[in-house]
């Protein structure tokens, strides 16, 4: 079968004809049918063998795994796939990585890398012979064993596809700044129903011809789901393509189930593709950047579960959703069943795939690419092969000058900015790092990046738009998830990135991160997996500072996500300043396999650290800051804990407060700059001893914590210390609307007035002397709601406040 489709393309005009039936001569044919059975035959043998691996004997139940886990039903066709890829590889030494969506088409990908002989290199117990093959059907989906997705165990792979959506975006983050790159990205077409999926087929918006590498997506049809119908394999052809020429694709259909006519045409129709693709690159980077022009992509209709078994007990299972898993159930209880499994797997002729010995045949060997040029060994899936360390300036030169605690005003994420771009400038020629941001780059204001690039764009442009070429290297698509699956293949191949966005809609990417997380855990312990630079998220229009935009955009519960990670993947900063900020920033960009948060605001806010004091604190992570305290002279009254830019603000005017009204109040302030400091040594390597926690909170005295986020946090960080009774965190408490910035402290509690309040309550030898001025604190309450809800502004004393030591 196929289709007839013109398109123009690089100035040369294209046309597919039926007569594609001689585009192979007789040996390629045999190559890739010989490998591909080899790769079923194996993807067959992990989801149900323990042993027996070349059949040599009848089947046995003792054969067959007492679980069967895997997925078969993808598996066949990405495997065709694979196969046609490795032959254009060596037909026009490619450079390319496989990124499948499907990635629950694990056996497949294990196949293809041990048949490559990368597998057995990463693993030597894992060889090319009979012992070798035992243990890789063995191993799979099995206690001790490997994961049945394309996990970081196998070679070749950046995307685990455990959860569907961000095939595409990943391999175009991929192709970023890879000009000799191709990523044929597998679109699974149950994975396509995802709104992630959706959105990310507009990143050819954002591909440069001539700086970036090429993808090739490959929408895969094979009709079912776990048990329901796909929505694009169910409706007429010209409506899908039609859809797909919308986004700015030029698609060839291939289908069919007959493996010759098969073979001849996906292979016609991959060429084309490449040719194109080539042609494209070559008109852009010869005669410079033109209109954009369609990409080519494939649509391949195959049947779910090819080449398996018709039918089982009488139910249809190749071509319907009953092939998505493992079609033949219980083939270790019921005679029939392993007969069949037997039978199936035979049909692949193992003995003409496979010496005596183990290792493939000769034939299937020779149809793999060499060396780097195997996908399963291709470096940019092993991005710490390739990563460069990126050249800093020196952060110090951006320091906000601050002569007395608390006298500056400052922006922190405006001067973060400079650094930024000055981190851009030094690595222009290098061109490995970018910033990625869903539409908010200067909302977050760190417009300053624009002056060193701009917003990368390879759509239309119009008189009046800010920035935009094909070239820049900010990254904007008003979606959280394409960004982050942008950052994560860029990460992952091998070079740097910095995400920023609004607090309350990080929560979007929550479970991308998790997957994230889940990969860079693995990897830490893959010798052969290098580190690649760590995933760095900018928070800021922060929950304190949303007052403007409502309850909707108030919520700083992405930390306690993260939190929920591994202690040796996750960190969290809150720098209460620009120059604490700058020396985070610094720390994070410089750090490898970590997920690095950062907590910022963008507004104007009191500067209390020169740049010498930012680095130690930042280095320290935690400290009392000497110059807001009044306990030098022994042990402290209460202890006031701070962590995040407008709970210091705040705790240090209500110590000012207390000061004035008591002014022999013993007080200890604390910042917290890194989260991590309050847990345990023995669950976080940034965690304090029992000895350093007593001695910075105390073990008897009142603590009062203004924290950031939502306050329980504080308590499970610091659950096990001696002091934890008397540890009172404040902090958000899903409080919120639309009104005035020291409201939304106010309606939470964490403002000057209720934290000098409750001092007041919780220091017994404050004694009688302490109702007068507990009254006065609750009388400013009540002002302030006055004052709010008739003039629709902040106390002037609010606005005003500037720290003033007494």
């Amino acid at each position: 079968m196929s289709s007839e489709i013109s398109t123009e393309t690089a100035g040369a005009t294209w046309t597919t004809t039926p007569a594609v039936s001689e585009h192979l001569d007789a040996q390629e044919v045999d190559g890739l049918q010989l490998w591909w059975r080899a790769a079923n035959y194996l993807s067959v043998g992990q989801i149900y063998l323990m042993d027996n691996p070349l059949l040599r004997e009848p089947l046995r139940p003792e054969h067959i795994k007492p679980r069967l886990l895997g997925h078969w039903g993808t598996t066949p066709g990405l495997n065709f796939i694979y196969a046609h890829l490795n032959r254009a590889i060596r037909a026009r030494d490619l450079d390319m990585m496989y990124v499948i969506g499907p990635g629950h088409g694990g056996p497949g990908l294990v196949a293809a890398a041990w048949l490559e002989g990368t597998y057995s290199e990463v693993y030597p117990d894992v060889a090319q012979d009979y012992e070798g093959l035992r243990r890789l059907v063995t191993q799979f989906s099995f206690p001790g064993g490997i994961p049945s997705h394309v996990a970081p165990e196998t070679p070749g792979s950046i995307h685990e596809g455990g959860e569907l959506g961000y095939s595409l975006s990943h391999a175009y983050g991929a192709a970023f700044d890879n000009p000799d790159l191709i990523v044929s990205c597998v679109v699974g077409d149950g994975e396509a129903e995802t709104g992630p999926l959706a959105t990310s087929w507009h990143s050819n918006k954002f591909l440069d011809p001539v700086t970036d590498g090429a993808v090739l997506p490959i929408l895969h049809l094979n009709g079912y789901k776990i048990a329901n119908p796909t929505v694009l394999a169910r409706i007429p052809d010209d409506e899908l393509l039609g859809m797909l020429r919308g986004f700015g694709y030029e698609p060839y259909l291939v289908s069919g189930s007959e493996p010759e006519p098969m073979h001849h045409l996906f292979a016609a129709t991959l060429d084309r593709c490449l040719d194109e693709i080539a042609a494209i690159q070559r008109r852009a980077r010869r005669d410079g950047r033109m209109l954009r022009l369609r990409w080519p992509m494939i649509v391949l209709r195959t049947p779910k579960g090819w080449t398996g078994p018709a039918t089982v007990d009488g139910k249809q299972v190749e071509g319907s959703w009953r092939s998505h898993q493992v079609p033949i159930s219980d083939p270790r209880n019921d005679q029939a069943h392993l007969r069949q499994l037997e039978s199936w797997m035979r049909s692949y002729e193992p003995a003409a795939l496979f010496e005596p010995h183990g290792a493939p045949v000769q034939r299937i060997k020779d149809h793999n690419p060499s060396g780097r040029r195997r996908m399963s060994d291709n470096p940019h899936a092993n991005g710490g092969l390739l990563l460069r360390t990126l050249r800093m300036p020196d952060f110090r030169q951006y320091a906000v000058r601050v002569d007395e605690p608390g006298a500056t005003i400052g922006e922190a994420t405006r001067v973060l900015g400079g650094f930024l771009r000055d981190v851009m400038r030094l690595n222009e020629d290098e061109r490995n790092f970018r910033v990625f941001s869903p539409d908010e780059n200067n909302s977050n204001r760190l417009n300053a990046i624009l002056d060193a690039t701009s917003r990368t764009w390879d759509a239309e442009t119009e008189p009046g738009d800010d920035s935009l070429a094909p070239d820049g290297r900010v990254m904007e698509i008003l979606s959280e998830h394409t960004c982050q699956g942008w950052l994560e293949g860029y990460l992952l191949t091998g070079r740097h990135g910095f995400f920023s966005c609004y607090e309350a809609f990080a929560h979007i990417v929550d479970s991308m991160v998790n997957q994230h997380a889940k990969w860079l855990k693995v990897t830490d312990q893959l010798a052969w997996r290098q580190p690649i630079a760590s995933l760095n998220y900018l928070l800021t229009s922060h929950v304190w500072r949303q007052d403007h935009n409502g309850f909707s955009h108030q919520d700083p519960g992405f930390i306690d996500h993260v939190m929920n990670k591994k202690a040796e993947v996750v960190r969290v900063y809150l720098p209460p300043d620009a120059n604490t900020l700058l020396s985070v920033a610094d720390h994070c960009l410089r750090s490898r396999n970590y997920i690095n948060v950062v907590v910022a605001g963008k507004q104007p806010a009191p500067q209390y650290l020169d740049m010498d004091a930012a680095i130690v604190h930042c280095t320290r992570g935690i400290g009392i800051w000497d110059w807001a305290s009044s306990d030098q002279d022994g042990e402290p009254d209460v202890v006031m804990a701070c962590a995040g830019d407008v709970p210091t603000m705040e705790t240090l005017a209500a110590v000012d407060l207390l000061r004035e009204h008591f002014p022999d109040l013993r007080i200890r302030v604390i910042n917290v700059v890194d989260l991590m400091r309050l847990q345990d040594e023995r669950e976080h390597p940034h965690g304090l001893s029992d000895a350093e926690f007593d001695s910075l909170f105390t073990r008897d005295r009142p603590v009062i914590f203004n924290y950031h986020g939502y306050p329980w946090l504080i308590h499970r960080l610091t659950y096990r210390r001696h002091n934890h009774d008397n540890i009172h965190a404040r902090g958000y408490r899903e409080e919120g609307t639309t009104t005035t910035p020291f409201d939304m402290c106010v309606l939470n509690q964490i403002d000057r007035f209720n934290l000098a309040i409750d001092v007041i309550d919780r220091v017994p030898r404050l004694g009688p002397r302490a109702a007068y001025a507990r009254e006065a604190l609750q009388t400013k309450l009540i002002e302030h709601r006055h004052y709010v809800s008739t003039r629709g502004e902040d106390m002037p004393e609010i606005r005003d406040w500037v720290w003033s030591a007494r």
